[in-house]
Protein backbone atom coordinates (compact mmCIF):
# COMPACT_ATOMS: atom_id res chain seq x y z
CA UNK A 1 0.00 0.00 0.00
CA UNK A 2 0.82 3.31 -0.80
CA UNK A 3 2.21 5.68 2.62
CA UNK A 4 -0.86 7.37 3.18
CA UNK A 5 -3.13 4.32 2.64
CA UNK A 6 -0.56 2.27 5.21
CA UNK A 7 -1.18 4.83 7.91
CA UNK A 8 -4.70 4.43 7.43
CA UNK A 9 -4.70 0.56 7.55
CA UNK A 10 -2.37 0.36 10.32
CA UNK A 11 -4.87 3.46 12.28
CA UNK A 12 -7.66 1.42 11.37
CA UNK A 13 -6.53 -1.68 13.09
CA UNK A 14 -5.16 -0.37 16.14
CA UNK A 15 -9.01 1.28 16.54
CA UNK A 16 -10.59 -2.35 16.04
CA UNK A 17 -7.96 -4.07 18.19
CA UNK A 18 -8.44 -1.63 20.83
CA UNK A 19 -12.23 -2.65 20.43
CA UNK A 20 -11.93 -6.37 20.66
CA UNK A 21 -13.60 -6.40 16.86
CA UNK A 22 -11.45 -7.94 14.90
CA UNK A 23 -13.42 -10.98 15.77
CA UNK A 24 -16.58 -9.13 13.69
CA UNK A 25 -14.38 -7.64 10.91
CA UNK A 26 -14.17 -11.43 9.15
CA UNK A 27 -14.33 -11.00 5.09
CA UNK A 28 -18.07 -11.36 4.87
CA UNK A 29 -19.05 -8.90 7.65
CA UNK A 30 -16.53 -6.21 6.17
CA UNK A 31 -17.70 -7.01 2.32
CA UNK A 32 -21.48 -6.86 3.35
CA UNK A 33 -20.39 -3.16 5.79
CA UNK A 34 -18.61 -1.93 2.24
CA UNK A 35 -21.98 -2.71 0.46
CA UNK A 36 -24.32 -0.78 2.81
CA UNK A 37 -21.79 2.53 2.50
CA UNK A 38 -21.69 2.74 -1.06
CA UNK A 39 -25.66 2.33 -1.12
CA UNK A 40 -25.51 5.28 1.64
CA UNK A 41 -23.01 6.77 -0.99
CA UNK A 42 -25.60 6.52 -3.99
CA UNK A 43 -28.50 7.56 -2.05
CA UNK A 44 -27.44 11.14 -1.20
CA UNK A 45 -27.00 11.51 -5.27
CA UNK A 46 -30.16 8.91 -5.81
CA UNK A 47 -32.37 12.09 -7.32
CA UNK A 48 -29.40 14.42 -8.38
CA UNK A 49 -30.00 15.13 -12.15
CA UNK A 50 -26.65 15.52 -13.97
CA UNK A 51 -26.59 18.66 -14.25
CA UNK A 52 -27.56 19.37 -10.94
CA UNK A 53 -24.81 17.81 -9.47
CA UNK A 54 -21.90 20.23 -9.69
CA UNK A 55 -24.71 22.46 -7.56
CA UNK A 56 -24.93 19.76 -4.95
CA UNK A 57 -21.44 19.76 -4.43
CA UNK A 58 -21.55 23.50 -4.04
CA UNK A 59 -24.03 23.07 -0.92
CA UNK A 60 -21.59 22.42 2.33
CA UNK A 61 -23.97 20.23 4.39
CA UNK A 62 -24.91 17.92 0.79
CA UNK A 63 -20.98 17.84 0.44
CA UNK A 64 -20.31 17.38 3.99
CA UNK A 65 -22.71 13.84 3.74
CA UNK A 66 -20.41 12.87 0.82
CA UNK A 67 -17.28 13.22 2.10
CA UNK A 68 -19.27 11.07 5.40
CA UNK A 69 -20.04 8.11 3.12
CA UNK A 70 -16.91 8.10 0.86
CA UNK A 71 -14.79 7.69 3.96
CA UNK A 72 -16.68 5.41 5.28
CA UNK A 73 -16.36 3.13 1.82
CA UNK A 74 -12.93 4.15 2.23
CA UNK A 75 -12.36 2.67 5.85
CA UNK A 76 -14.53 -0.37 4.94
CA UNK A 77 -11.99 -0.92 2.06
CA UNK A 78 -9.47 -0.66 3.86
CA UNK A 79 -10.64 -2.81 6.80
CA UNK A 80 -11.32 -5.26 4.28
CA UNK A 81 -8.30 -5.47 2.09
CA UNK A 82 -6.03 -5.18 5.64
CA UNK A 83 -8.16 -8.55 7.06
CA UNK A 84 -8.14 -10.38 3.28
CA UNK A 85 -4.37 -9.21 2.80
CA UNK A 86 -4.55 -7.65 -0.27
CA UNK A 87 -2.63 -4.44 -0.78
CA UNK A 88 -5.23 -2.22 -2.17
CA UNK A 89 -2.70 0.05 -4.38
CA UNK A 90 -0.85 -3.02 -6.24
CA UNK A 91 -4.24 -4.69 -7.05
CA UNK A 92 -5.85 -1.31 -8.05
CA UNK A 93 -2.40 -1.11 -10.48
CA UNK A 94 -2.65 -5.08 -11.53
CA UNK A 95 -6.01 -4.22 -12.51
CA UNK A 96 -5.67 -1.04 -14.67
CA UNK A 97 -2.53 -2.92 -16.81
CA UNK A 98 -5.31 -5.72 -17.11
CA UNK A 99 -7.81 -3.22 -18.56
CA UNK A 100 -5.31 -1.47 -20.32
CA UNK A 101 -4.78 -4.65 -22.53
CA UNK A 102 -8.20 -5.76 -22.72
CA UNK A 103 -9.71 -2.06 -23.48
CA UNK A 104 -6.89 -0.05 -25.63
CA UNK A 105 -7.40 3.33 -27.05
CA UNK A 106 -9.26 4.20 -29.72
CA UNK A 107 -7.14 5.16 -32.70
CA UNK A 108 -7.65 8.61 -33.55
Amino acid sequence: MADGLDVLRDRLRGFADARDWPRYHTPRNLALALAGEVGELAAELQWIADGEVADHLADPDAKARLADEVADVLIYLTRFADVCDIDLVSAANAKIDRNEMRFPPAAR
